[in-house]
């Protein structure tokens, strides 16, 4: 399915860039993983936050016995052992993330040239109609 244009380096086969492709979709896959990671990191904190207005109202109200239950036994507490969110973010992208991300762009370094999305660039020109307005290959 090579492409006229010849962004395809020479030598490259089918199959490569296939392969290639498959792992940079993995690569998005852990994009969208990181994303949820911080929705989770908001909305803990986001929780956190509204438990401890919670506290308050409960004081105001003239519940301290079980707003300090509260602000003892959640408030501020460690969502694992040791670790708020934010240091679950830190660990993911130090860890994983950013070795799946050199992963990524190392082997698309050595078998594609570098070039990202070249699956999809491919799959791009194969499934356009020549000549149709909204079939542009480039801008």
């Amino acid at each position: 399915m090579q492409k006229a244009d010849g962004r395809r380096p020479d030598g490259v086969d089918d199959a490569t860039v296939e392969a290639v492709g498959a792992l940079t979709e993995a690569l998005e896959t852990t994009e969208r993983a990181r994303g949820h990671l911080f929705s989770f990191h908001q909305l803990t904190g986001k929780a956190d936050a509204e438990a401890q207005r919670a506290v308050e109202l409960l004081r105001e109200a003239g519940h301290a016995e079980q707003a300090d239950r509260l602000e003892t036994e959640l408030v501020g507490r460690n969502v694992i052992h040791g670790r708020w969110t934010f240091q679950l973010v830190e660990d993911y992208d130090e860890g994983y993330y950013r070795a799946f991300r050199d992963c990524e762009r190392t082997v698309r370094e050595e078998l594609a040239g570098g070039i990202r999305h070249l699956y999809e660039s491919e799959l791009k020109e194969h499934n356009t109609t020549p000549n149709h307005p909204a079939h542009k290959l480039n801008p």
